[in-house]
This record gives C-alpha cells, structure tokens and sequence, in this order.
C-alpha cells in the first residue's frame, strides 16, 4: 500500500470517500513526516499539532456521516509564514516583527480552506518579508533541497516546497512576487501555479503591490486545480481581486493539448545561457507535448530582459516594508534586504512611474504574442539547486537573485499565469522545471496542459535523495 503521506489531496479525498482510511490518520502521518524531516531542511517556523489533529477529527467525524464540509475536507495543508492563519503569529521570517498580539484573522485563502473543512499542519518558512529567491532568514536560518540538503531549496516559499516533496502536507499555501512559487518548486521537484493576477485574494495588501500573488503549490496539476477551486473566489478585503471564475478548474483538466499552439523559447531569444542539461530535460518534454498533438514551434516573445524596471518596482516595495521601523530594529534585517531598501530609497516617483510604463509595454506585448500562441513553454529556472544558504551562486559573478531568475519575474509584471512542471533531472540529479505561460485569465490552460504532461509521465517528480527520501529521514 502506498504511505498515506505519499498520496496528492485528490487521492485522500477519495479514501476518505471511500472508508479506506480516515483525516486522523493522514494527519499523523504528516504531523510525523514533518517533525522528522524538519532537523535535516528546515522546513517550518512552527507547527501546530495539536490544533491539526482537532481539526482532523471533527473532519472524521464529518465524513463518517457522510456531510464533508468542502472539497479539501481533512487534507493536510500548510501555510506560508508571510499569510495570516489565526491563532499565531505571522512573523514574515523577520525579528523585527512583533509575535504579540491577538493575531485574531485568516488571509482570504487561509479562510477558504478553514471553511471547507482542511487541517493546518503549520506556517513554513520564508526570507525576510519574501524579499529573494532563496529561503534563509535571521529569524529562521537557511531551508535546504530535499535532494540534496546542502543545496538551497529555492525561495521565497522554499519551505512550502521542500514540506510537498517530503510528504508534509500534499497542499501548500505559497506566494510568488517574482517567481517565488515556481523557483522553490522547480528545485525541489514539485508542481506550482502563480495564478492570474487578483484570482486568489490577498489581503493584507502586499508592499510588493500587483507583483504579488498566491499560489498552490503541490503533487502534481489535479491538485492544484482543485486548491484554486477552494481558494480562487472573491474576498471582500482585496479590492483588487477578480470576480468568481468562469469554471471549475479541476472540471478544465481535461481535453489534453492537442490542437493547442505552444511556442517554445529555450532562451528568450539569446537572452538567457541555460546549463545545456537543464535545456536538453526541458527539451525533450516539449517534444513529448508535440507528441500529444500540440502545435509546437521555437518562437520567442517580443520582450526584452526588465530587469531594472523590476528592481524599481520591487526594492522600492521593500522600501515600503520597513519604513515604519526604527533605527534598531533595522539593524536586525538581513543585510541584503536592508541593501535593496537603501536602493528603494533612493528612487524617485518618476523612475516609479517610468517603471510602470515599461510594465504595461510588456503587458501589451504578450498580449499580443497570445493572440498567435496558447502557451509559451520556457525552462522554470536556467540551472539546478546551488549552495544554500547563498544568494546566488558561488562564483557566478551575480549580484542579485533576479541574475538567476530570468524567466519567472517578467511575468509577475505581466501578471499572466505561469506553472511549474518537473520534467526530470539534470545531470546533478537535482529536479529540473519547465514553465508554461498563458494569457492573462487562462490559468485553465496551463493547468490543463500541466495535467496532460503528468498523464503522460513527464511530470512525475523525482524521488528525494540525499539521504531525504519520502518513507525516511
């Protein structure tokens, strides 16, 4: 029999259907998974085994009278430590933040999945206020890869990912600023979905602004489409999230790609050096794509690397994070947080705005380039796991984590929907993404594409190793 904490939240929901096992007994088995793997990669700030295992039974109590209060009714889930969940504090992997107080509300998603009846495992950890694209705090120290932990997990939900690929929970509230849903899962092996804009609401309003969404992170695309059931509906806190959707997304899964016009860039047009390993595992799932009748060409989008306007946007946010803190307090941030505050500063209202304008010129443009293609496939990240710990590689020259990143920040500007599929490993033996991209509102596509390579074997993610594998330590 397969280890329950192997299972993805479709197959728990169906054993819980069916009898074949009960919400206490997956819960414990997570809780266990959890408690074990946390000393090796440090997944979490806190868990909460006793609120999930109240939670679990009232779940079985439910389903053994057959009313389950939603679709995720006793499915294990953890909650990035950047969202609200009641009954704790939320402390942004920061020491600046104060753990007093009554921390008396849910974010939006936490409370969709409060209402439909899921167990909160506990928040995993994030860098300070989710600032780069790998997972080590002040406050928290550094979260490793699954497969190997003296690798980096990736950020900014690095925890979420590594607590998936482990086993600790099959569902994950994340969020992604500039790839920040679909880096972690691109290293460790998981599925993850930034969503269109404004489709998961989020509130507090995050400094990073329309950058920002919440994202499933996951086993594979059933179950991520089945989280964006729960917790893509409005919320009267964010004023700027979308209405109720056109569909169901897991009922959207079906119908394979066939007839779908694809364009692969493996490299933006030249403007990416992608390890040839990392190209050759990307390559050879976009051909299985064409294999399953998609029309698959190499075309690249009309775009140009926006990295500066990015940096504008996104340290001028970080700005905006801690202004409110004194002198003391500042001195207990990450040094390279308070290096891009600084830059923050130092920005004006015009360079802002003149950031936003070469936003929207990106945003027309793909809108543009979807008008000729369904989807646009690109590699998730260009290289494997490094050292963690480090913002960027060792010996890269970089100097920021967007050096590394070049895939997924532009589409935080365009705010279109964007997954990450593993598609196998490098020749390191660590994991290796493939991206998809849609057009904004068509976050049905990518999941339905994504669903189809898992079909056809080409998503199933590589078994941890390193001394980390699903069944042990």
């Amino acid at each position: 029999m397969t280890e329950l904490t192997e299972l993805t939240a479709v197959q728990l929901v169906d054993g819980y259907r069916k009898g074949e096992f009960s919400p206490v007994e997956v819960t414990r088995a997570a809780l266990d998974r959890a408690e074990r793997i946390q000393p090796r990669v440090n997944a979490f700030v806190r868990l909460t085994p006793e609120e999930a295992l109240t939670r679990a039974g009232e779940s079985a109590e439910r389903w053994r009278r057959g009313e389950p209060a939603g679709a995720v009714d006793g499915v294990p889930v953890t909650v990035k430590d950047i969202l609200l969940l009641r009954g704790g504090p939320t402390l942004r992997g920061s020491r600046a933040v104060d753990p007093r107080g009554k921390w008396d509300e849910d974010a939006p998603s936490v409370a969709r999945l409060r209402e439909q009846g899921a167990v909160f495992l506990g928040k995993t950890t994030t860098p300070e206020y989710g600032w780069k694209g790998v997972t080590d705090s002040p406050l928290t120290g550094v979260t490793r890869n699954p497969h190997d932990p003296s690798r980096t997990a990736g950020g900014s939900s690095g925890g979420a990912a590594a607590a998936v690929a482990l086993g600790a929970g099959p569902l994950a509230l994340g969020t992604d600023g500039g790839g920040s849903v679909r880096i972690p899962a691109a290293f460790c092996g998981i599925f993850a979905l930034k969503p269109t804009y404004g489709r998961v609401p989020l509130y507090p309003a995050s400094a990073f602004g329309t950058l920002s969404h919440v994202g499933p992170m996951t086993l594979d695309a059933a179950d991520a489409a089945l989280l964006l059931d729960v917790i893509g509906v409005p919320d009267e806190r964010d004023w700027s999230a979308l209405g109720p959707p056109p569909g169901s997304f897991t009922r959207a899964l079906t119908g394979g790609v066939r007839g779908l016009r694809v364009a692969y860039s493996p490299c933006l047009g030249g403007q990416v050096a992608v390890r040839p390993d990392v190209a050759a595992a990307v390559r050879r799932a976009v051909e299985r794509l064409a294999d399953l009748g998609a029309w698959v060409t190499e075309e690249d989008p009309d775009i140009t690397d926006p990295v500066d306007a990015f940096h504008t946007l996104w340290f001028t946010g970080a700005a905006r994070v801690v202004q409110h803190l004194g002198p003391q307090q500042r001195e207990l941030l990450d040094p390279g947080l308070r290096e891009i505050c600084a830059s923050g500063e130092r920005r004006s209202a015009l360079d802002y705005l003149a950031a936003v304008d070469v936003r929207m010129d990106l945003g027309r443009r793909m809108g543009r380039f979807h008008t000729s293609y369904d989807l646009l496939v690109t590699p998730t990240v260009p290289i494997t796991a490094f050292e963690a710990g480090a913002e960027v590689p060792h010996g890269s020259g970089l100097r920021r984590w967007t050096g590394w990143t070049p895939f997924t920040y532009p589409f935080n500007m365009t705010q279109q929907p964007a997954a990450t599929v593993p598609v196998g490993t490098a020749g390191d033996g660590l994991p290796v993404g493939l991206q998809l991209v849609a057009a904004r509102h068509r976050d049905d596509l990518v999941l339905r594409a994504a669903h189809a390579l898992y079909e056809a074997g080409i998503g199933l993610r590589p078994a941890p190793s390193g001394g980390l594998t699903p069944g042990g330590t």
